[in-house]
């Protein structure tokens, strides 16, 4: 039996494999020599930067020992129509030296780069206990001239072992690269670590042995949808060498191998994909290329289905007067999600893009006014136009600042959402905390629990301290707006008090897991309310 099955699946990834063949269209690029090129990276919106081995020089012994190749810098080109990338230079004088440089990712300002540089830094050539020089991960701001300066180490470099291969999450707040430090499982693996607000790095962390494994893991890229694209030798369905998977960093399924052409029996790695146009590069040492690795384009040829896309538009209107009110703040929340936030022009008014076929809410919020919402549905027809009014009640004091129920009494407001795995206040949620701080101040003698919760993914214990973390910045910011430390206490629940059926191993929505990541107020004194 176990033969057959494992006939069937074989069959099913010949199948896939075979699909795959159709859907990519590949060519090796120009720009290729004799040498081994690889590792792009986009750079704005038409230009590409990758690593390529300097000239020779007959002066100097500039060769890498490994390869017999001079060491690696810093390329930049243009994207053309084709996909060749054309006027080809050096990046920056600054950046590269007389060691290797390579794999660098650039913020979506394109204010700062991180990069991968021999462990070279302020003239200093480091080497471990053995004697190796490892490779260590750099950070650069971008000046107006092109030229880079204020380049730093990361604080989690070491001489003992390597760094490299930077990848940036699609917010920008999360740094991937790949490193043999302590607690790597294989050879090389994949770890991430949090870019906080001020643009200091956090603590490295693992990403597992769901991603890592006994052997190499490498060059990682995080695509706009939230999907690691990165290179394995070692997990299940490779075809040999250095293979190109896909990892949902939403719903954590199992990694997906990209199969043929864009993998091979030799080494495919350092792919990287642009969403609006339908195609990317990535770079391998198969058969029939120019050099040692080649840079390779491809084209993603699956159908593209045109989004169906509908305009709602309204005016915020005084309830009472009909007079419209101006610069109001109108939020557009689709299940339980804020998805955008606009104020309304001198008319009073506002407009978004929304999907066909779906259910959205928004929420009208001015001073001296009690918030409204309105919930709407959008039809199937496309370019449909919706229009609503939306009525604001003037009012002079708070209304129904408690929801009462048998069990407990808690603060009226919106839940205080988080991002996964953060615990940073968001701008929707300083709004509604602004509304704890209200309602503390127009009761003084008012005690309150901020009870955090987390979605199901992730390891009880990380998500019980996760959730205090949550739990403590809501108290924090409220007690920076002059709320004494002495009427709040932080509570983190941890997933055990989930909203929904999103439990562990249960495939939900990302909006459905953000239903569960909530702060809420409990009032501990509830019989001051009425004093």
């Amino acid at each position: 039996m176990k033969k057959i099955l494992l006939f069937i699946l074989c069959i099913a990834v010949q199948i896939t494999f075979a699909q795959n063949k159709e859907r990519y269209t590949i060519k090796n690029i120009n720009a290729n020599n004799k040498y081994s090129n690889f590792g792009t990276s986009y750079f704005g919106t038409n230009k590409i930067v990758f690593a390529s081995p300097k000239k020779r020089s007959f002066v100097i012994q500039n060769n890498w020992k490994p390869n017999g190749q001079p060491f690696l810098d810093l390329f930049v080109g243009d994207i053309a129509a084709n996909g060749e990338i054309e006027n080809v230079k050096k990046l920056s004088k600054t950046i590269n030296t007389k060691w290797h440089e390579a794999d660098v990712i650039f913020t979506k300002d394109g204010n700062t780069v991180y990069f991968t540089r021999s462990n070279f830094f302020k003239g200093k050539y480091g080497k471990d206990k053995n004697g190796e020089n490892n490779l260590k991960l750099f950070k650069a701001r971008v000046g107006t001239n092109g030229k880079w300066k204020d380049i730093t180490s990361v604080h989690f470099n070491n001489d003992e072992y390597s760094v490299g291969h930077p990848a940036l999450s699609s917010d920008g707040r999360t740094l991937y690269f790949i490193s043999d430090m302590p607690g790597t499982l294989g050879k090389t693996d994949i770890f991430k670590v949090a870019v906080l607000s001020d643009g200091t790095l956090g603590t490295p962390m693992n990403l597992g042995d769901k991603i890592n494994t006994i052997g190499r893991e490498m060059f990682p890229f995080v695509g706009a949808n939230d999907v690691l694209y990165f290179a394995s030798d070692s997990l299940a369905g490779g075809l040999g060498g250095l293979d190109i998977y896909s990892y949902d960093l939403i719903t954590k399924t199992a990694p997906e191998n990209l199969g043929a052409p864009l993998n091979s029996p030799k080494d495919d790695f350092a792919y990287i994909y642009n969403e609006k146009k339908k195609s990317g590069y990535f770079s391998s040492n198969r058969p029939g290329g120019k050099g040692d690795d080649d840079i390779y384009y491809f084209t993603d040829n699956k159908e593209i289905i045109k989004k169906c896309e509908q305009v709602v538009s309204g005016i915020v209107l005084d309830r009472d007067t009909r007079e419209k009110l101006p610069y109001a703040l109108v939020e557009l929340f689709e299940k339980g999600t804020s998805i955008k936030e606009i104020k309304t022009t001198g008319n009073a008014t506002f407009t978004f893009i929304v999907d066909c076929s779906n259910s959205y809410k928004v929420v009208g919020a001015k001073e001296e006014y009690q918030s409204n919402n309105i919930v709407f549905e959008t039809s199937d027809k496309p370019k449909e136009k919706l229009h609503l009014d939306l009525e604001l009640e003037k009012t002079d004091a708070k209304k129904d600042d408690f929801v009462v129920t048998p069990e407990r009494t808690i603060i009226n407001i919106n839940p205080i959402y988080f991002d996964f795995d953060e615990w940073n206040i968001r701008p929707d949620a300083a709004r509604e905390l602004n509304k704890v701080v209200a309602v503390m101040k127009q009761y003084p003698q008012l005690k309150i629990e901020g009870a955090s919760h987390t979605d199901s993914r992730g390891r009880e214990s990380y998500n019980l301290e996760l959730s205090q973390k949550r739990a403590a910045s809501t108290v924090k910011y409220i007690v920076s707006k002059g709320i004494s430390p002495e009427r709040m206490y932080a509570k983190g629940y941890g997933e055990s008090q989930l909203t929904n059926q999103c439990t562990d191993n249960v495939r939900c929505k990302r909006s459905e897991h953000q239903l569960n990541r909530r702060t809420e107020f409990i009032v501990l004194n509830p019989e001051f309310i009425n004093k």
